[in-house]
């Protein structure tokens, strides 16, 4: 088997099957083929993230097991690329950069980075106007500055953060042509809608978020990035989503250490939190947060996944599981919304932070619904983290 759609280590039976599917085998050529058609005549690039760029040099991160997200970037997609990938997709390139840890979900990248000889070089003169793809195989997601340089600089690109075996095997293994048509399928039945409630429970607390959606287009992440046009695919993806206009209420949210507080929502955003169970100062620190930057707490998404796919333990896959969603507080201007990093008192607070809905990330809390309101109708999309009738005949194309 060569390098290209080389086979990953034996998988555990669950990685391998999903409510019966079956999942082939890994093929990078394949993936890029089908998300950049055409690849002919293309330059690529990739990116990984570093706490320490200089580690770029002659690939010193790959001694550092620590660094698997990084390593997966090496030996699939960097010697996939360069033993036989390139020829084959008809493109040149495939040389690797770091560039500093951000420290945070989808802020500004820095200006420099490091080529494999340890030099440092200019993003723009050495990156974003010399190459035509750009995969970015990160720690924390890229999506939104890469998306903003991208319309800058014409250049296309995924963003693939967190990339782990489980991702690799089934996530990016799948044919994102069938992908698309289920998210667009999925995505016309809930377009236009004029808001989403979603019920949840903890323990014994009941709660309700009304998210205004105003007849707007539903939009989807499908994986393609066909043509020339500049645009950047997340992936794995699979997803339907809006950019509320308002919400109201009260949600639910687990924090990185497992602390459960109650969001308070209104003029759509979070402006304050309450301790549920776990640690008081984290809790304190985010209501700190909210009073001193109060654009953190803006509801700039709301996600439902399209995917059946195995949790991974990623938020990048696991929030593209069908009878999950997710709602995301802050920058929400590559999403089409209107929250940009100058809005913030603080750059280093303009995040775009996803808040994953599902039985394995939260199970303490539970979805006993999620509504759409369209056209003077109401139908469930999520009930008990399960897809609705409604959606199951949505995605049969009923």
């Amino acid at each position: 088997m060569n390098e290209i759609n080389r086979s990953l280590p034996p998988a555990a039976p669950l990685l391998n099957d999903y409510s019966g599917r079956v999942f082939p085998e890994f093929s990078l050529t394949r993936l890029l083929r089908t998300v950049f058609t055409p690849t002919e005549g293309a330059k690529v690039c990739i990116l990984i993230d570093l706490p320490d760029p200089a580690l770029m040099k002659d690939y010193a991160f790959l001694s550092n097991t620590q660094f698997t997200i990084q390593r997966n970037a090496h030996e699939v997609f960097y010697k996939g690329l360069q033993n036989g990938g390139l020829s084959e997709l008809g493109m040149s390139g495939g040389e690797m950069f770091a560039y500093e840890l951000t420290g945070g979900s989808n802020l500004d990248l820095p200006e420099t980075a490091v080529n494999a000889a340890g030099a440092v070089v200019s993003f723009k003169e050495a990156v974003y106007t010399k190459y035509d793809l750009i995969l970015c195989v990160s720690t924390y997601s890229a999506t939104a500055p890469l998306t903003a340089f991208a319309k800058e600089y014409g250049f296309r690109g995924a963003t693939l953060h967190g990339l782990n075996e489980t991702i690799l095997r089934t996530g990016l293994s799948v044919d994102y042509n069938e992908v698309s048509v289920l998210a667009e399928r999925f995505r016309k039945g809930l377009t236009c809608a004029d808001r989403v409630e979603i019920d949840f429970t903890v323990g014994e607390e009941k709660a309700t978020l009304r998210l205004e959606l105003a007849g707007q287009e539903a939009q989807k992440s499908h994986g393609l990035c066909p043509g020339t046009e500049p645009d950047v695919a997340n992936l794995p993806a699979g997803e339907v989503y809006f950019v509320p206009v308002g919400a109201e209420g009260h949600f639910p949210m687990k924090y990185e250490d497992g602390t459960l507080a109650m969001m308070h929502v209104t003029g759509g955003r979070i402006v304050s939190a309450r301790l549920i169970r776990g640690n008081a100062a984290v809790v304190d620190a985010h209501n700190a947060k909210l009073q001193s930057d109060p654009v953190t707490g803006e509801l700039g998404e709301l996600g439902f996944g399209t995917q059946e796919l195995p949790p991974s333990g990623r938020d990048i896959q696991d929030e593209k599981i069908l009878g999950t969603l997710h709602v995301a507080t802050g920058r929400s201007d590559h999403l089409g919304g209107t929250l940009t990093p100058d809005r913030f008192a603080s750059r280093l607070n303009a995040t775009h932070d996803d808040v994953l809905f599902s039985s394995t990330k939260t199970p303490e809390i539970n979805v006993p619904q999620a509504r759409v309101y369209k056209n003077g109708a109401v139908f469930p999309v999520i009930e008990n983290y399960r897809p609705s009738a409604e959606v199951k005949a949505l995605l049969a194309g009923a």
